[in-house]
């Protein structure tokens, strides 16, 4: 028996498997992380939201239940701040808020902001003028890669319960108010890594929100419009 051939012949085999496995995975490409399951955070407790403890600023007021009731906020000094970003690791996502905003508030407000370790920002906005308003909503990665989508003709009623709802399919940025397509346009955002979420204000403190917010969920893929709440 030639053992030297014996050898090569095995070695061989160990090479086309290797091979083998080799072009497997350049065809199937590494699997992703699986994204999480959808979040629905109620706001009834300004002290505890999403089941995470909540650094609280000023006194935002608890308006009936938590079955039907939401945060009311004064736009002056109200916020709310949680150690999560909800969306982190998602390549899509829709969020979507329940929110009734006071015709008295500030022209400029923020009453949704997402920001993580790497200052990538998701940010849901209202611009407010003689008791109407426009959806604000902003995807930030850094200076070449952002998206403002607002268009002051679009106008509401203030002081009308609404939702409003950001998706992102992984290349597109849409914005709806209960359930209709406003804007849209391209943009690259990637996945969040982890971080913070403010209810109420900007992070650094500004911009605060007049009115009240009900609910905020948070759901891994990009909805499509007859599947948003409305």
């Amino acid at each position: 028996m030639n053992t030297t051939a014996a050898g090569f012949n095995g070695y061989q085999k160990v090479v086309v498997a290797l091979l083998a496995s080799l072009q497997f995975a350049a065809c199937t490409g590494t699997p992703q992380k699986k994204a999480g399951p959808s979040t629905a955070w109620v706001l009834c407790d300004a002290r505890r939201v999403g089941g995470h403890e909540t650094e609280v600023v000023g006194s935002p007021k608890v308006m009936g239940t938590c079955a039907d009731g939401a945060l009311v906020f004064d736009g002056q000094g109200d916020g709310v701040f949680l150690p999560k970003v909800p969306i982190a690791g998602w390549q899509s996502f829709t969020i979507q808020v329940r929110f009734k905003p006071d015709g008295t508030g500030g022209e400029e407000q923020r009453f949704l902001h997402l920001e993580d370790e790497m200052k990538h920002r998701v940010l849901m906005e209202t611009r407010v003028r003689d008791g109407q308003w426009s959806l604000d909503t902003f995807l930030f990665q850094d200076a070449a890669h952002k998206l403002t989508l607002l268009d002051r003709t679009r106008l509401h009623p203030t002081d009308r319960w609404y939702w409003v709802a950001l998706v992102y399919d992984g290349s597109k940025m849409s914005h709806y108010i209960n359930g209709e397509l406003e804007l849209t346009g391209d943009v690259e955002f990637p996945p969040m890594a982890t971080g913070r979420t403010s209810i109420g204000v900007r992070q650094n403190r500004v911009s605060w929100f007049k009115g009240a917010i009900a609910e905020v969920r948070f759901n891994p893929t990009a909805l499509p419009a007859d599947r948003l709440a409305r």
